[in-house]
């Protein structure tokens, strides 16, 4: 499903215009971008969390020269599903 598609599976569910729809699957996904980038996490009970991990720096290797390289440490968005959304699944 792509971006398109979930507004209008969205805006089938609520009863509400695909205007509206999309205003709302951008405010979420501008929310969760923003809490996240200030390291904080978003918890929906049922759903899941949406939290930002930490990588530690390390060494990789460049598959075309076969040279070792420094990869930078970095902060990472994760998403950890709920019990609810794994049973839904399963």
């Amino acid at each position: 499903m792509n971006k398109s598609e979930l507004i209008d599976a969205v805006a089938d569910a609520a009863d509400m215009t695909k205007a509206d729809a999309t205003k709302a699957i951008d405010a979420f996904v501008n929310v969760v971008g923003d809490t996240l980038k200030e390291g904080d996490q978003i918890t929906l009970v049922g759903f899941g969390t949406f939290l930002v991990r930490h990588r530690e720096a390390r060494s990789g290797r460049n598959p075309r020269t076969g040279e070792t390289i420094q990869i930078a440490a970095s902060n990472v968005p994760s998403f950890k599903a709920g019990k609810a959304l794994k049973d839904a699944v399963n």
